[in-house]
Formats: structure tokens, sequence, C-alpha cells
């Protein structure tokens, strides 16, 4: 292990902090936490989940029927989870996207890839009205390739991407690449104007305020145990209402019966101490993009509006028997393999100290397609499965649950959103134990395989092994 990242775990004077829950509240702040459930209550929507999908519901719920009764459940306090952990990428990507144009035609898959390209300016634009200052930038999305496998990848998917209408994408060279960002033995990129780079915690913080302003309830360190039909179950209480919406993400599994319905996937992520003005120069990155890979077990990095860079990857991407961490506290070797692909993409920055180091986890569904439900004979609804594009599809998501609630009650027809092919869709559980830590383990090793060896023997082919590990995963 390099010096540099042996300090990042080891603590002490001028060490990095590890855990925390993550770099964004250890720049904030953490939250005065608001009071727990108090004992039995109602409402008209009960939403389990204080993180950016149950308060975007709430939000615009409240907004459409300022009459309506709504309470927030949340565990620990609002953004605990990915909400406050992401890497603050805002951008149009959404899981399952193909799979829904081959469930339902090319055209449904357009529409739903046009409500998320219109997400995008949605939460710019609310995060505006409601005075929520969370770092925006709008610099789009820069994905790089770094092999001719990847360059290969690259291009077919921008061609991809054009063909779901989105005429505003742009493809790179090597030297077009190189003026937007040089990252080292970059051959191609591509980018899209659909994307923004902000700070997590800001954002979810003014959002559980702006909620709270609209006369929402927001109890916090209430943990929700069970959910069943007109009743949300806590220690200090159950809650009763004709909606229950279960907006949990990755921590769906800790609730009675959802043990194998969405498997928490942990990624994790490292911060740098800020950049001096000659380091910024030595890299480019003017436009400040969020800035991902087309590798298989890809990266994703933002230039914070402090002046560091923050990068993420999987890491040890799944705990046995579905656990979640409680602090964020992240493996050495972790750590280490993020100061890795850093050092790669940027040789210049070999001597910058990574100064924190955290982990979360974000809900993935067997088939890794997002979802949006409400079940009008049980009143029960659920939004997620974002497999880590959710700081965008959470706010879509909400805007489609208030609307499928709103036609459930009688207060609205079908609208746009509620016809998009991601509302409704079922899934099957994944495998138990052990079956379920070891197909995810190896599909990461392979993954990770696959990389190395496009690195060590250039070509244009993807490597098989990631066709396998493809298989294992269900993605296709």
């Amino acid at each position: 292990m390099s010096s540099s990242v042996s300090r990042v775990v080891g603590g002490g004077a001028g060490g990095v902090v590890n855990g925390g829950i993550s770099f964004w509240y250890a720049d904030d702040g953490l939250p005065v936490v608001r009071e727990p459930l108090s004992g039995d209550a109602s409402a008209d929507v009960v939403i389990v989940g204080g993180g950016y999908t149950g308060l975007w519901t709430a939000y615009y719920l409240k907004k459409a029927a300022p009459f309506l009764r709504i309470t927030v459940l949340e565990q620990k306090f609002c953004g605990y989870g990915a909400s406050g952990r992401n890497g603050g990428w805002l951008y149009n990507g959404i899981a399952g996207r193909d799979r829904y144009a081959k469930l339902h035609g090319h055209e449904a898959a357009v529409r739903l890839q046009k409500a998320m390209n219109d997400t995008v300016a949605e939460v710019i634009a609310v995060a505006g009205a409601e005075g929520i200052d969370a770092d925006i930038h709008r610099g789009g999305v820069l994905e790089v390739a770094t092999t001719p496998a990847q360059l290969a990848r690259l291009k077919a998917f921008h061609a991809h991407e054009l063909s779901y209408g989105e005429k505003d994408r742009e493809l790179y060279g090597a030297r077009e690449t190189a003026e937007r960002i040089r990252v080292a033995d970059a051959v191609g990129s591509t980018w899209t104007p659909h994307g923004a780079r902000l700070h997590p915690v800001k954002l979810v913080k003014g959002l559980a305020a702006a909620v709270a302003a609209l006369g929402v309830t927001i109890h916090e360190s209430t943990p929700v145990t069970e959910i069943r039909p007109k009743h949300a179950v806590t220690p200090y209480g159950t809650v009763r209402a004709p909606y229950v919406l279960r907006c949990t993400e990755g921590f769906t599994a800790c609730l009675r019966g959802q043990k194998r319905t969405w498997l928490p996937m942990n990624s994790s992520m490292i911060a740098t101490e800020p950049l001096t003005e000659e380091q910024w120069a030595s890299i480019g990155w003017h436009g400040r993009e969020t800035l991902g890979d087309m590798a298989h077990a890809y990266m994703y990095a933002q230039a914070t509006a402090d002046g560091r860079i923050a990068l993420g990857g999987r890491g040890m991407p799944y705990r046995f028997g579905s656990r979640t961490d409680n602090d964020g506290r992240t493996q050495a070797a972790t750590v280490e393999a993020l100061h890795e692909i850093l050092t790669r993409f940027f040789p210049s920055l070999a001597g910058v100290r990574v100064e924190h180091a955290w982990s979360g986890v974000l809900g993935v569904p067997r088939d890794w397609c997002a979802t949006v439900t409400l079940d009008r004979s049980t009143g029960l609804g659920w939004a997620g499965g974002y497999v880590g594009s959710g700081v965008a599809t959470t706010n879509l998501a909400a805007r489609t649950l208030r609307d499928l609630v709103q036609q459930d009650s009688g207060q609205s027809g079908r609208t746009e959103l509620t016809e998009l092919p991601w509302v409704n869709h079922k899934v099957r559980k994944w495998e138990p134990e052990p079956l379920r830590w070891l197909g995810v383990h190896g599909m990461y090793a392979t993954y990770r395989a696959a990389d190395q060896r496009e690195r060590l023997r250039p070509g244009t082919e993807s490597s098989r092994l990631a066709r396998v590990a493809d298989k294992v995963a269900g993605r296709h």
C-alpha cells in the first residue's frame, strides 16, 4: 500500500476521516435530528424513508394537494442513506431503459428517456425556486475511454443514446477530449448536456426544510420495521394511512419480508484535499463536468465547489445477508483501489492527499430496472431500484408516485408520467444466501478481471469475461 493511502486509513494528525457517514456531512455538518414518533398516529399518506425519493414525493404531493396529511418516517435522519453519500451526479441515466424498450417498445423507452432529460432541469428549477443552494453546476456529463475496447463501447454507447432521441450529445476524439480534461491515455469521450454536479447533503437538507415548511410531518430516529396495507409499524407506534409508500432504496432489506427484494449494493468514495490552481491547470477540467468512464467496473467523479475531486467506485460490493453499514466506514483495500484510479487518470496528482473515504448502499433489483408502483388494491406503493442513478431518477419517481396516488384517489386521471413503461413493473426476488453473496462478488471480480485484461491486451473487442458477468448479473 502506498504511503499516501496508508495515511488515509491510518487516521491521526493529518490523516483521513474514514466513514463519518460521508465527506458531504463533514463539509456541511450533521443536521439537528427531528423528534421521533411519539405514539400511534394517522395520516392520509405515510412515506417510509427520508431520502430523496421520500422527500420529493412528500414535496410534490403536498404542493398538488395542500389538504393532505402527509407523514414521513425516517430511521436515522433525512439523507442518512444514499441521498447523503452519493457522488452528486444529477444526470439523465435511468436503470432498465433497454429492457423497457424490449417489453413495451422503443417509443415507450424514448418517452422515459425524454422524461429523464427533463428531470435534470426540473431539479435545478425547484432548487432555485426553494432557495436551496446545493453547489449546482450544469457542466454536463463526460464519459471517457482509455483503451481500444473501451473506445469501441463508447462509440456504441454514443450511437445508442442518439437512438433514444438525445440529439444534443457530442462525441470527441483524443485531442478534443484532452481540450476538456487531460485523463491519461484517453482516446475518446462522449458528452451530454443533461447533467450537473451538486452537493448531495445541501440538496437533501434544503429539500427536507422545504417539505417541513409546507406542513409535512417528519419523524426522524423512527425505524419502520414492517409495512402492511394501511399500516407503517415502528417501535414507537403505528401510523395508519390509506396510502403507505416505501421509499427505502438500499435499506429495503431491513424491512420484514423484504430481504430479497432489492440487493443493497455497496459503493465507495474518496475526496481529495483541495487542489491548487497549478494542479487544476495540469488536468484541465475547466467545464467541471461530472466524469465517468467506460470500464466494466466503472468510476464516477466530480470536481467539488471547494476545489476537490470526489471519486467513487464499487469497492466491496455486497455484505452477506443484505447487511448495511452504520457509518460509511470503508475497507483499506477499497480506499487504495480508488486512489489508484485517481492517479491512473491523473498522474500529475500522485502526491495529492486523500482527506475522506466513505461508503453507502444503493438498491439493485434482480433485473437491474428502476420501478415505480402503486398497488391500487392495497394502497401500498414504492419507488426505487435506481442502481446508482438515483439523484435525478428519485425526482421523476416522486412525481410519478404523486400522479398515481392522485389518480387512485380520484383527484386526477392518467397522466404522461403514469403511462411511462417503468410504472408497475414486476421483477422476481434475488436468490437466497449464500448464492446471492457468491453471485455478486463473483460478478464484480469478473468485471475487474475483464478491465485488467483489456488494459494488458489492447484490442477493440470487449473481454468475454464481461459477457459472462453480464449474464450472471441478469443485465441482458
